[in-house]
């Protein structure tokens, strides 16, 4: 297949390209490269990914909406797979503004796009965060999801609806990826696994919010793609039973689709630290703080759904997964 892969310098984005080009898909990927976190990590990630033929560069932003359109013509993707957005939890409440700009407004860009290029299959990356405030583990895609407790959680449910009225109004098949805590090689400066690696080797304390009572779905990169390529391969339904009596969140009349990917095995913040400081033989610092505004206590993801669909449930151990960061670490920044 023609696929559109937009995020493709980002940790996700950059392992979906190499493993649709591997298989034989043609990959065009768009970045605007920007410098959230450190720009010779992205540089460094679509050198692998150019690397492989069939793949092609487009240095834009999706906030304009001319340059998506003339992307989509020149181009014409039969599919398409949105995994850029502005992240962060935290930093959402410094820069509201950025999430707005990349997650709604590049967002709707993208939509329209594939209203009219004849797209079989917009898959989007949503994110665990929409759960905020909901305190029924694990959290299934069939529970109602309207108290987001940060702006960038509000602006993953807000594409799920955005999505959902593409796909009543125009038949535009959509599915929704709720994420849960990813990592791995190659993964993003801003997440706890290689912050916490940066400071142990640098002897600083590491902070540890909530005062380590805290449990995250830590998913792995591959589990994560495998079922990004398994959803993307499976263009979405409508669901025959669905009732404006009982509206079912995670499905619809129109072919709208919701999944989590998650580990559906949380893993408590302080044991998660103990596997990465043996992993890097070193012990840690332990700076312990309250929990930050944004934050949620636990996460734990229902996957029931996704191996019902498309037959997948992520299976990486936190000790496995673990390793193999920390070896691509120690790899890339020589230590």
């Amino acid at each position: 297949m023609k696929v559109l892969v937009t995020g493709t310098a980002g940790f996700i984005g950059s392992h979906l390209a190499i493993r649709l080009l591997e298989r034989g898909d043609e990959v065009i990927g768009i970045d605007c490269v920007n410098d959230y976190y450190d720009v010779s990590l992205k540089e460094a990630r679509l050198e692998r990914v150019k690397a492989y033929d069939g793949f092609t560069e487009v240095r834009k932003n999706m906030e304009d909406r001319q340059v998506i359109e003339d992307i989509f013509q020149k181009h014409q993707p039969q599919r398409v797979v949105n995994l850029a957005a502005q992240p962060g939890v935290r930093y959402s409440l410094e820069n509201p503004h950025a999430y707005v700009d990349s997650n709604i407004v590049g967002f709707v860009n993208l939509l329209e796009a594939c209203r009219y290029n004849n797209v079989e299959h917009f898959v989007f990356a949503s994110s665990s965060s929409v759960y905020g405030a909901n305190t029924n583990y694990p959290y299934s895609v069939h529970n109602n999801v309207d108290h987001p407790v940060s702006l960038y959680a509000a602006t993953k449910k807000s594409n799920e609806l955005m999505a959902h009225t593409y796909s009543h109004l125009f038949n535009l098949p959509t599915t929704g990826l709720r994420f849960f805590t990813v990592y791995g090689p190659w993964g993003r400066p801003d997440m706890t696994p290689y912050v916490f690696a940066d400071k142990i080797f640098a002897g600083e304390p590491i902070k540890v919010f909530n005062y380590g009572d805290h449990k995250r779905d830590f998913t792995y990169i591959d589990d994560i793609v495998e079922g990004v390529v398994r959803t993307l391969d499976h263009v979405a339904q409508p669901n025959p039973d669905w009732t404006g009596d009982k509206p079912d969140p995670g499905t619809s009349k129109a072919p709208w689709r919701i999944y989590n990917i998650g580990n559906n095995d949380p893993v408590m913040l302080g044991h998660y630290i103990e596997v990465l400081e043996k992993c890097l033989g070193m012990e840690a610092k332990k700076e312990m703080l309250p929990m930050q505004p944004g934050d949620v206590q636990y996460t734990y993801a229902d996957t029931d759904d996704l191996m019902n669909d498309v037959g997948y449930k992520p299976t990486t151990t936190i000790e496995e997964g673990m390793a193999k960061f920390v070896e691509w670490y120690r790899s890339y920044h020589n230590v």
